[in-house]
């Protein structure tokens, strides 16, 4: 029975996805240490290090099927790692040509190429996840580009601002992380092959040719040298799950803000059930989002173990690197599970434009204090503007009417504004700036992915 939520069959629908839990599954990882057993083993036949014969026997018998989980686990618990039982029972099922099996490797160089093969599969869901994102983000930014609403700052109204600019700052960062994917990649997708000590010294001059073969075999790249403790490259890439993660919470968070009952601007896509109550009939809980946010805390918390595990101690790690082992398969599963929760937001987000307009009126005004406040700054200096627009709003909320008649009541915005000026300067939807622009930016930016 699962421990981790994250891989139960029930509750794992929340907080990953079966796509992402194949990649990381135990199964699935002895059979990718099984494949880099066999490429090795492919190499080492055409360079002339083990018979052809012994070759193909092994790489006919890389199979997962051919191991034996009591053994492996006996194995595991007496030796502390897992390969050891895997190459027994890789050599049993490769009969006469066993003893040639897991020649010149060593653990570590099987269990880090096979944890490279899963990360390679991982980031490939992740990138498209992102991607989709990205292009309904894209889709709402351009359709809501003159939606205006309330923007807001320590949740307070400030100033006008438009749904599709939220839309649009919302995707922005996701296409920095789309590159810093796609920039990270051949940092991370390495082969690992270093033996005993990092120096192959158990293959003499072989070595090298060996572990470009192997690279070359499995489509990775080969490092300069074996990084047995330079663990740089997966935690680079925990740590831009973390990035990932922070950004959806950033959109979770608006969501839940903006689907409150007093707020009531947008909710999460309505399906039967969904968010439901077991005793409240009326709720429509943002149900995707606190996930998201769930998720992206324990990422985050994630971060600094597989960045701590980079303290590693000279030339094989005494902890550290057991502790990746714990951290990487979970910081993936909880960020599928969080991007595919947040496409379902982006994708299927329910706009309440018109509520969006109420609640922009909601103060009478006083949103627009600032665009009164320039409009009046060529009259009568920025500092003088601003106190007069200031005793303007103070009136307004002392005697509970809009900014427009306590503005006309000011003598010093009579002598310069008519009625007609004073109702130009506080529309919300004339003070937008360069929303507009800042759109077109953004979706140029994203433009690729779209």
């Amino acid at each position: 029975m699962p421990i981790n939520p994250a891989d139960s069959p029930i509750m794992g629908t929340l907080y990953g996805s079966d796509a992402m839990r194949a990649v990381f599954d135990e199964r699935a990882y002895f059979q990718r240490m099984l494949d880099v057993e066999a490429a090795l083993a492919r190499v080492q036949g055409r360079l002339g290090i083990i018979p052809d014969d012994a070759a193909a026997a092994i790489v006919a018998a890389a199979r997962v099927e051919n191991l034996r989980t009591d053994e492996l686990a006996a194995s595991a618990r007496n030796v502390g790692y897992p390969v050891v039982g895997l190459v027994q029972g890789l050599s049993r099922a490769a009969g006469e040509h066993g003893g040639w099996t897991h020649w010149g490797a060593t653990t570590q160089d099987i269990m880090d190429t096979a944890t490279v093969l899963q990360v390679r599969a991982a980031l490939a869901l992740i990138r498209d996840e992102l991607v989709g994102i990205i292009r309904a983000l894209a889709a709402q930014a351009e359709r809501h580009r003159a939606t205006v609403m309330a923007g807001r700052t320590h949740l307070q109204q400030a100033l006008p601002y438009t749904f599709g600019l939220k839309c649009a700052t919302w995707l922005m960062p996701l296409v920095g992380h789309v590159t810093r994917l796609d920039q990270l990649r051949p940092r991370v997708e390495v082969v690992e092959f270093g033996g005993a000590a990092g120096t192959l010294a158990s293959l003499g001059e072989q070595g090298l040719p060996v572990m470009e073969g192997l690279a070359a075999e499995l489509g990775l790249a080969a490092p300069a040298a074996p990084w047995h403790v330079c663990r740089d490259g997966l935690a680079e890439a925990v740590s831009l799950l973390g990035l990932v993660c922070g950004s959806l919470a950033k959109i979770a968070t608006d969501v839940i803000l903006l689907a409150q009952t007093e707020v009531a601007e947008l909710a999460e896509p309505y399906v039967a059930g969904r968010g439901s109550s077991s005793t409240m009939p009326q709720k429509r809980n943002p149900i995707a989002s606190e996930y998201v946010l769930a998720a992206a805390r324990t990422v985050q918390a994630l971060v600094p173990v597989m960045q701590g595990a980079m303290a590693q101690d000279h030339e094989r790690a005494t902890g550290p690197w057991q502790a990746e082992l714990l951290t990487l398969p979970q910081a993936f599963v909880l960020t599928h599970g969080a991007l595919l929760h947040a496409r379902a937001i982006a994708e299927g987000l329910v706009i309440d434009a018109e509520r969006m307009h109420r609640n922009l009126d909601a103060t009478g005004g006083l949103i627009v204090a600032e665009a009164v406040m320039m409009g009046l700054a060529p009259h009568l200096g920025r500092g003088e503007a601003h106190h007069v627009v200031k005793h303007a709003c103070d009136r307004a909320l002392a005697e509970k009417i809009g900014l427009a008649e306590a503005l006309a009541r000011e003598s010093e915005v009579s002598a310069h504004l008519d009625r007609a000026g004073i109702e130009r300067l506080t529309d919300p939807a004339a003070y937008l700036g360069s929303a507009d622009l800042f759109i077109d930016r953004i979706l140029a930016h994203a433009k690729p992915f779209v």
